[in-house]
C-alpha cells in the first residue's frame, strides 16, 4: 500500500491474494463476501470493501493493529458492508454464523517476527474450507525463514484435494501465494483469459500475467523466482 493511494494494492504478492477473482464472474463480485484473517495494514480488506464493493469481514487479534489501520491507513469504521472483529482467527472461524458464508477467505497470519504462518494445520484448513461457499476460494500468503511450503501444500491437499490447490510461483521477495478452492473444477483457458482481461481493466490488477505463473500443485517441484 502507498499512503497516497490507500485503497490500491502496491505489492505483487498482495495482488496475487486476489487470485480468487479468476474463479468467479467479474460482474458477480459486488454480490459476494470476503473474509480477511489477519488485518496487517488492511490493504486487502480496504480493496475488497472499497474497490470491489464487497461485504467484507476482517478478524484481527491485536486491537493496536486495528487502531493503527484506522488512524493512519484510512481503514473505514464498521458499517453495513464492513466489520472488523477483535478475535483469535482460529477460534472465530468455527462460529456457526460464518459457515458457508464467504466466497473469498484471505489468510495472512504471522507474528511480529514473520518466521512462519501461525496457523498451518490440517484441522485449521478444514475449518477454513467450511467457511467457503460452493465456489469459494481460500488464498494464503506463505513466507518466513522457518516456513515449509511442502508441508503447507500437503495439508491443503489433504483437506481440499490435489485438483483444488494451485500455487503462484514465488516473488523475488520470497512470498508464495496459494489458492485452494472448495470445488476443484477450474475454468477453461479461454474463460480465464477473458476474466483476467476484465479484472485487469476494471480493478488494475496484473491478472493476465498471473496466468503464466499459476500452476497446479502437482507441477510445483521447482518453481522459478520472478519479479
Amino acid at each position: 500500500m502507498l499512503l497516497n493511494a490507500p485503497f490500491d494494492i502496491e505489492l505483487e504478492y498482495v495482488r496475487r491474494m486476489m487470485g480468487w477473482l479468476l474463479f468467479v464472474e467479474p460482474d458477480s463480485v459486488q454480490q459476494r463476501q470476503a473474509l480477511q484473517l489477519g488485518l496487517g495494514a488492511a490493504t486487502l480488506t480496504k480493496f475488497c470493501h472499497r474497490r470491489l464493493g464487497m461485504r467484507t469481514t476482517a478478524v484481527e487479534i491485536n486491537p493496536q493493529v486495528v487502531a493503527v489501520c484506522r488512524q493512519s491507513f484510512e481503514l473505514p469504521d464498521d458499517g453495513d458492508r464492513l466489520q472488523v472483529l477483535l478475535a483469535d482467527a482460529g477460534t472465530e472461524i468455527r462460529r456457526p454464523e460464518h459457515q458457508g458464508r464467504f466466497d473469498a477467505v484471505q489468510l495472512d497470519v504471522y507474528d511480529h517476527r514473520v518466521e512462519a504462518p501461525l496457523l498451518d494445520s490440517v484441522a485449521f484448513y478444514a475449518d477454513c474450507r467450511e467457511l467457503l461457499t460452493p465456489d469459494g476460494c481460500l488464498a494464503l500468503n506463505c513466507t518466513g525463514i522457518r516456513h515449509r511450503l511442502d508441508i503447507t501444500l500437503a495439508h491443503l491437499v489433504q483437506v481440499f484435494g490435489r485438483d483444488a490447490v494451485l500455487v503462484f510461483w514465488p516473488t523475488r521477495e520470497g512470498n508464495t501465494v496459494v489458492l485452494a478452492r472448495r470445488a476443484p473444477a477450474q475454468p477453461d483457458r479461454a474463460t480465464w483469459l477473458a476474466r483476467a482481461r476484465v479484472i485487469q481493466e476494471r480493478w488494475g490488477l496484473s491478472t493476465e500475467r498471473w496466468l503464466s505463473v499459476l500452476e497446479s500443485v502437482g507441477d510445483t517441484a521447482s518453481p522459478t523466482i520472478i519479479d
